[in-house]
């Protein structure tokens, strides 16, 4: 029978290699031309080589003679014909593990040990495969089902994920997906529990490896050989997990809980001493509040007693006024019937009258209210354009009488250093006169006077100077934060303008790159909320103080030392690496606005910028550029 078998398989390995039936769909994706139509596999070629290899090695009674001969003729043809089209690293596992000779009657489908089973990978993930695929019309890429409707009907199955994530690589949907469970124990027992379920279903591992029967899916829990498998699926799983045994994960789990409860207790005994601290002030204060109350009651006694007299007598009081009040109100109701008799024929005759007054008040009030909006609203831009243009003088103004008192304050300085330097010599020389003998007569003592004269007049030359240059710093600092509190005004004014002069966010990322750089990358239909997480982590990334990706280097023609961006640091090499250049750049950019503007607070500030020459817009452009603002709107406002 191995003989028949044998002879058949060759015929059929023939047939193939002639090209005669389809195997190979697309460059990296193949199907098995001998399941039925409404069955037909259609996969990687990993995955048609397990499915061949477990068919035709299969000692299932249900499979015939004419199916196991047609799959291992075909696991031979993918081996010796199509082994290029697998990665090296897949092609050698599978050289090394499958052998399709006559003598052994063939290999078994791909089997690990089970030793590899004894680590997870945590977070606790599952893997999905057998999800269905549609080959687009031109046979390059592959569409399937997405994440969001994988995980609701795996909830409708009675399981718990809280995401699964389809894996794709540079050709589209994979027909592989990842599961993710909780990371603590109750994730272990529902990932348990997905796992034992597909096993007792027949859609477990090993089934899968064995060679599918259906078009369902198929799940197991992620282990050490799908953690370390050279796929886009073990590329997915190295990046997001870990390898964990339970015993390691229990260890964790109870270090933490010791941690806790050590802190717990920390916790109870302070909570144990203010209680007792509390405890006592309580006592103290209802011993207080036992005497208040005691005083308070017969306050309050006293003060019934004082009231029940009063009320008494306010009773009978008004008892007098509402019996004389009734009286009077049967005389004036009527009165009032007589009155509403002549109302409501005054009211007849004046209906019409009142009719058309109020419709020409109305419109009288309109007309007025519209007549003052325009007036204040002429008033108001004619007055907002006086004081901007006075600010611009007035700017223009403060600028150049600061250039003078700079040039004042240079001279003065000037002046101020010879003075000290002359002082200080005058200082030298009276010392020297000092240390002279007594015998040398009047005329050293009336050197020393004209000394003494001449240094204290020195001296109050330099305290007037001294007094100058404050006062001269003091203008310049009341001037510089006038300038500054302009040019804060003008920042809120043109924030929302469209104009070449605006405000520019100093220090903000650029998120288009990233976007692009991922669009290029990977195919994944949750793109973007990928992208916003990894944006975020860089935008945390520029706040953080701690991280100063710069290097000081010497400028060879001149002796200043400035700061760049390190290239060599970990994250942007990585940045770049992974996402390109221009990702890359727009970190860099960011950073060395953030250094230049905020280095110490290391958070985006606003800028008023002239984007036409992309730089630091003056203040005499962002009035100019407001006014211009203001002129057009007047012009287009009916």
């Amino acid at each position: 029978m191995n003989n028949k078998l044998s002879d058949f398989e060759k015929s059929l390995y023939k047939k193939l290699k002639s090209g005669k039936l389809e195997v190979k769909v697309s460059y990296r994706t193949f199907l098995c031309p001998y399941c039925p139509d409404n069955k037909k596999k259609v996969g990687l070629y990993v995955d048609i080589l397990q499915h061949a290899s477990g068919v035709g090695n299969s000692k299932s009674k249900k499979r015939s003679l004419t199916e196991k001969a047609s799959h291992r003729a075909l696991a031979k043809y993918l081996i010796k014909d199509l082994a290029h089209y697998a990665t090296s690293t897949i092609s050698k596992r599978l050289k090394a593990r499958t052998s399709l000779t006559p003598a052994e009657g063939g290999d078994t489908p791909l089997v690990y040990d089970d030793d590899q089973f004894e680590k997870l990978v945590w977070p606790w993930k599952g893997v999905l495969v057998n999800i269905p695929t549609t080959i687009t019309q031109d046979g390059r890429s592959c569409t399937g089902e997405s994440g969001p409707k994988l995980r609701d009907e795996l909830i409708r199955r009675g399981f718990n994920p809280i995401r699964v994530r389809t894996v794709w690589d540079r050709f589209g949907h994979s027909g592989t997906g990842i599961v993710e469970f909780n990371r603590d124990w109750n994730g272990l027992h529902d990932a348990l529990v997905f796992k034992k379920a597909y096993e007792a279903d027949g859609h477990g591992k090993k089934d899968w490896l064995c060679g599918a029967t259906d078009s369902r899916l198929y799940a197991w829990l992620a282990n050490v050989d799908d953690y370390y498998r050279a796929t886009y699926l073990g590329e997915k799983l190295r990046k997001t997990g870990d390898l964990k045994s339970i015993s390691r994960f229990a260890e964790e789990e109870a270090r933490k809980d010791q941690k806790l409860l050590q802190r717990l207790n920390v916790m109870v005994e302070t909570k144990q001493n203010r209680l007792k601290k509390l405890e006592i002030k309580y006592s103290q204060d209802s011993i207080r509040l036992k005497y208040e109350t005691q005083e308070k009651e017969k306050i309050l006694h006293g003060y019934n007693a004082d009231l029940t007299g009063r009320q008494q007598k306010s009773t009978d009081h008004f008892n007098r006024i509402f019996a004389d009040h009734e009286k009077q109100k049967v005389q004036l109701e009527s009165q009032i019937k007589e009155l509403e008799i002549r109302e409501l024929e005054l009211a007849k005759r004046e209906a019409e009258n009142e009719t058309q007054r109020k419709i020409v008040a109305k419109e009288l009030e309109q007309n007025a209210a519209i007549f003052s909006y325009a007036q204040l609203a002429a008033v108001e831009q004619q007055k907002t354009r006086e004081k901007v243009q006075r600010l611009a003088v007035d700017h223009k103004m403060q600028k150049e009488k600061l250039h003078k008192r700079i040039a004042a304050l240079e001279r003065q300085l000037d002046q101020k250093q010879e003075l000290e330097l002359e002082v200080e010599q005058l200082k030298r020389q009276l010392s020297v006169m000092r240390h002279v003998e007594l015998d040398s007569g009047s005329e050293i003592v009336n050197k020393v006077e004209t000394f003494l004269r001449d240094l204290s007049e020195t001296e109050g030359e330099l305290a007037h100077l001294n007094k100058f240059n404050q006062d001269l710093v003091v203008q310049e600092r009341k001037s510089n934060d006038e300038l500054q509190e302009a040019r804060r005004a003008l920042i809120s004014n043109l924030r929302d303008m469209r104009s070449h002069i605006g405000v520019r966010r100093m220090g903000e990322l650029d998120t288009k790159p990233f976007m692009e750089a991922m669009r290029k990358k990977y195919c994944q239909e949750d793109l973007e909320d990928w992208a916003v997480e990894v944006i975020q982590l860089w935008e945390e990334y520029l706040k953080d103080p701690d991280w100063h990706p710069f290097k000081r280097i010497k400028l060879e023609t001149a002796e200043t030392v400035v700061e760049v961006i390190d290239e060599d640091d970990e994250k942007l090499r990585t940045l770049k690496n992974e996402l390109g250049d221009d990702a890359y750049q727009a970190v860099a950019n960011a950073l060395l606005e953030i250094n230049e503007y905020n280095p110490s607070g290391r958070y985006i500030s606003s800028e008023l910028w002239n984007f036409r020459e992309d730089r630091k817009a003056t203040l005499e452009e962002g009035v100019t550029c407001l006014l211009e603002q203001w002129n057009q709107a007047k012009h287009h406002k009916p």
